[in-house]
């Protein structure tokens, strides 16, 4: 496997400027050379502390300063490194509810779960988590009280600057989040760490967990109220939602429940303004930014076909899952890629109510079974991510390369069925209320609505089932899965897990991916997981 070397902030970062949405153009700036200059020397004007900030934000969805050929990362496809895609792969990829008929390297040990530590997808996310970290880091080192006095910056700046800092820390927790999930433990770096080379000592999954626990807790004061920032920026609601997942998952992150320490966050995103939009299909359109989608979404990653460019992201998510008879045009770009689609597991889901718009299948040519993963019309297609506006307009990349659509990380929709799985599962919560929360997600769907939800294994499946048809595709499956025990073993196997046609069931230490073979190699202190 070649080496893959990421460009560190500090050393050797070639700076990239992501837009957010809002009145001001000083995040538009793109840098004049991309010669490499010391971190401090990137914080060197009033303005910068504004684009460095934007760029921790772009560092979810671009891959470099172009849409290739200037990769942040090296040694690997630069759009299998961004950090959509790299989540995306290892999140849905691996579940019931997508296939992939490329035969890119090792893409199909995916979803049969026969990956190892050589897989170069999972080693591109490995490096993609770190990089972010990296540069949050530095961020955070060029920020302190002490650097900020010895600029000369005024206090309103200097106070502006706070909340950047905490955004900075939420967005690193954020990381550092997904890689407890995928990879459990790993190194623990933060901006007091050394800044000449050292190799990290390893931390645990439990010693990451409290990290990012206390960092949660720590910043939430810092952040804007909810609903009060820019678009795309974070505010309180991102950190409460964010640490009720933490919360939710502890049972299996660190052995011990806290839906009891979830619920109250989950409460506070609820009542925090942010409302359901009246139309599922358009949450994913590309003017989810502006058709009444935004309300929904709590954390969203910003898209832009002209300036962010990618092939990862939405982009894979428009483009990937065309084929077959399926018409490019209708989805606003110039070509399917024909890979992704899903099993009949999935599928299956919505047999009892199959005028649920979330059943966005396309089935003219494809067959339900799937007989050959390597082909595209074998499993039901997924309509969900379009590069259109509501009213058929294509994106503002006329060539129909890149894709407008935002990606949304959390969502309200999300928080309702949160609270529904604390009231079942955490016997935490009103059940009523819960059920209200479940029905108003079918009734906006076109779905029957439930009668009863009870507090038993029926209610979990229900949950576990009502999780995957409203947030299927954006990235929670395999966390879902592993939370329900259905993962990996035989409890529940679906087309071709295990690399059977049938499904097969397959060994529980692929519940934690491998700390990639380059990383072990390159930090002795870290610790392989178990299995592998």
């Amino acid at each position: 496997m070649k080496k893959i070397q990421i460009k560190l902030l500090g050393i050797s970062l070639l700076l990239c400027v992501m837009v957010f949405s809002s009145c001001t153009d000083d995040l538009s700036q793109a840098p004049a050379s991309s010669v490499a200059v010391p971190g401090e020397q990137f914080f060197s004007t009033p303005e910068s502390y504004k684009q460095n900030l934007a760029k921790l934000y772009a560092g979810f969805a671009t891959s470099g300063q172009t849409a290739a050929g200037s990769p942040d990362i090296s040694g690997i496809d630069e759009g299998e490194s961004q950090y959509i895609r790299g989540i995306w792969l290892m999140q849905e990829l691996t579940t019931d509810e997508a296939v992939i008929a490329w035969n890119d390297g090792t893409i199909k040990d995916l979803h049969s779960q026969t990956w190892t530590s050589l897989d170069r997808f999972i080693t591109a996310t490995f490096a993609r988590f770190s990089f972010q970290i990296v540069n949050c880091n530095e961020f955070l080192r060029q920020t302190t009280d002490a650097k900020l006095a010895s600029r000369g910056l005024d206090a309103a700046l200097i106070a502006e600057i706070k909340t950047y800092r905490a955004e900075a820390r939420f967005i690193r927790a954020f990381t550092y989040w997904h890689l407890i999930d995928m990879f459990g433990g790993g190194s623990l770096v933060t901006e007091d760490s050394p800044t000449s080379f050292y190799y990290p000592e390893y931390a645990s999954r439990a010693e990451l967990y409290k990290f990012v626990d206390a960092e949660l807790t720590a910043i939430i004061p810092e952040l804007k109220a909810p609903k009060s920032n820019e678009a795309y920026r974070v505010d309180q609601a991102a950190a409460w939602m964010l640490q009720a997942k933490l919360y939710m998952n502890a049972k299996v992150y660190i052995g011990t429940d806290n839906y009891a320490g979830a619920l109250p966050l989950i409460t506070k995103v609820i009542g925090s303004g942010y409302t359901l939009h009246n139309n599922y299909n358009q949450l994913f359109f590309a003017d989810n930014d502006r058709n009444g989608a935004q309300n929904e979404f709590i954390f969203a990653i910003a898209f832009d076909g002209l300036r962010t460019q990618t092939y990862g992201g939405t982009t894979f998510l428009t483009h990937a899952p065309v084929g077959g008879t399926m018409k490019a045009s209708e989805f606003g770009i110039n070509g399917g890629w024909a890979g992704i689609r899903t099993t009949s597991a999935f599928v299956n889901k919505f047999s009892e109510n199959t005028t649920d718009a979330r059943g966005q299948f396309y089935t003219d040519g494809q067959t339900k079974e799937i007989a050959d993963i390597g082909t595209f019309t074998d499993g039901y297609a997924i309509q969900k991510f379009r590069n259109v506006t509501v009213n058929g307009v294509q994106g503002s990349d006329k060539s129909g390369d890149f894709s407008d659509s935002d990606f949304p990380m959390f969502r309200l929709a999300d928080a309702y069925l949160m609270y529904a799985e604390c009231a079942v599962v955490g016997k935490v919560g009103d059940l009523g209320t819960a059920r209200g929360y479940v029905n108003a997600l079918r009734t906006r769907a076109n779905a029957s609505t439930i009668s009863a939800l009870t507090a038993d294994a029926a209610g979990a499946n229900l949950i576990l089932d009502e999780r995957a048809k409203e947030l299927h595709w954006e990235g929670h499956r395999r966390t879902d899965l592993i939370r329900f025990g259905k993962f990996t073993g035989g409890s529940y196997v679906w087309p071709w897990k295990g690399n059977v046609a049938g499904g097969a069931p397959t060994q529980a230490f692929k519940n934690l991916f491998p700390i990639p073979a380059t990383a072990l190699a390159s930090n002795n202190k870290l610790k392989q997981n178990p299995g592998y």
